[in-house]
């Protein structure tokens, strides 16, 4: 479970979030939406420690991460899965190479241990038997797949998707999704995802947040979504079909 405890950030003289408080829940999509600019992709960079928080508390499982010593931060980025936006595999690396990336880098696995995982990541993403393509080579619903099984390589306890349906039509954005939400059901992460697709948010989303100008505007599950009557939400809801 991530906690956001009176979080505030500004750069300069732009406040970008100000004072947001939320419970990402285990075993559920986590969803943060609100328009181009309004602080959801600073508070995702808050969460993996790209940024920190000007005040406020980011707790992993009641450890507060911002107050850790470096070694404790290690310890928890270690156990951080991410999917980019432009799925960022690394062109002259194999599908097999670019997944079993952060086993190489961060695990104490042995060789044939590396592998057994990379192949038990790429099927669960239906991917088996594509270890030797390289990216070039794949569509972008299968290299978003691969960014997904790098993603879950290290097994990780939280799991964070950047607008992972960015640039794909609508079939592959549907499958995606249910990637991710099977593996977020099958092994309890804490998954959050930014995102502008209502449709995901309606197919998959569990907890959802709502940012307006920095601000926590609305927090609610995908049932209730659909009947607020929030203004600033519902015009968000309506721009998006």
């Amino acid at each position: 479970m991530i906690e956001i405890t009176n979080v505030s950030k500004s750069f300069g003289d732009k406040k970008v979030l100000n004072n947001i408080n939320m419970t990402f829940l285990p075993g559920k999509c986590n969803m943060v939406i609100g328009t181009s600019g309004s602080g959801k992709s600073v508070l995702m960079k808050l969460m993996v420690g790209l940024e920190l928080p000007d005040t406020g508390s980011i707790l992993f499982d009641k450890k507060d991460f911002t107050s850790l010593s470096y070694e404790d931060k290690i310890d928890i980025r270690r156990q951080i899965g991410m999917l980019f936006q432009s799925s960022a595999l690394f062109d002259s690396l194999t599908v097999e190479e670019n997944v079993g990336f952060p086993l190489k880098m961060f695990s104490t696995m042995m060789k044939p241990e590396q592998i057994d995982r990379i192949n038990f990541c790429l099927k669960h993403v239906r991917l088996e038997n594509q270890n030797a393509k390289y990216p070039s080579e794949l569509s972008g619903g299968m290299k978003k797949r691969v960014g997904i099984a790098r993603a879950i390589a290290l097994n990780p306890r939280y799991l964070f998707c950047d607008e992972p349906n960015s640039g794909l039509d609508p079939l592959t954005s549907r499958v995606i999704d249910n990637l991710i939400q099977e593996i977020t059901e099958e092994f309890k992460t804490t998954t959050i995802i930014n995102t502008h697709d209502m449709k995901s948010v309606y197919d998959i989303g569990d907890n959802i947040l709502y940012i307006n100008k920095g601000d926590k505007w609305w927090e609610g599950t995908k049932d209730t979504i659909r009947v607020d009557q929030n203004k600033e939400l519902r015009e968000f809801v309506a721009a998006s079909f």
